[in-house]
């Protein structure tokens, strides 16, 4: 894996040791990327299930201020921090370990809200309603941001969750992209 554009471009990213993790493909992170807009003017994003941090990373290189990562996996977030040094990106993250759930009720806490927000979630063990829903809920989005869930291609996600409305779905083989964005539908 590597970083596709930005002040990185080019970065090897090491995969999570093991098999238990599907990293964002090179051509789904470069696509979501052109849809959302190539470069950012800062900012703060929460990636969600972080596995080896390759979409956070990608952000970063192409100009987010800061991520936050969490995982429930050891392995995964011990990944990231070892990402993070050899980028020397550390001083622009937090690393997290936590179930997904619990991490949306902490940052809520803090007052965090964020430009974008990726959810990744295992395709055979993931809760996207709920996320979606918190998310929507506890406003964790600044005005105009926007969640961008990779998931299963047979998962259907509704078109709106209270404050969030589907901009865009985009299917890649098995996989679907679906981006929502703070406010109202246009």
């Amino acid at each position: 894996m590597r970083i596709i554009s930005g002040e990185k471009k080019g970065f090897s990213v090491k995969a999570v040791p093991g098999m238990n993790t599907r990293p964002t493909t090179d051509k789904i992170r470069e696509s979501m990327f052109q849809i959302i807009g190539p470069r950012f003017e800062g900012g703060t994003m929460l990636d969600l299930y972080g596995g080896s941090g390759v979409v956070g990373l990608e952000a970063l290189s192409r100009g987010m201020d800061k991520v936050i990562f969490v995982d429930k996996s050891p392995s995964a977030v011990q990944t990231i921090k070892n990402n993070l040094r050899a980028a020397g990106w550390a001083a622009r993250a937090e690393v997290y370990r936590n179930e997904s759930y619990l991490a949306l009720k902490a940052v809520s806490r803090k007052g965090y809200q964020f430009e974008m927000i990726f959810l990744d979630p295992p395709y055979e063990k993931h809760n996207l309603q709920k996320d979606l829903e918190f998310i929507s809920e506890k406003q964790l989005l600044k005005t105009g941001g926007i969640v961008i869930v990779e998931h299963a291609r047979k998962v259907i996600l509704p078109e709106t969750y209270e404050n969030l409305y589907m901009e865009r779905r985009e299917n890649y083989g098995i996989t679907t992209i679906s981006i929502y964005r703070e406010g109202e539908a246009e």
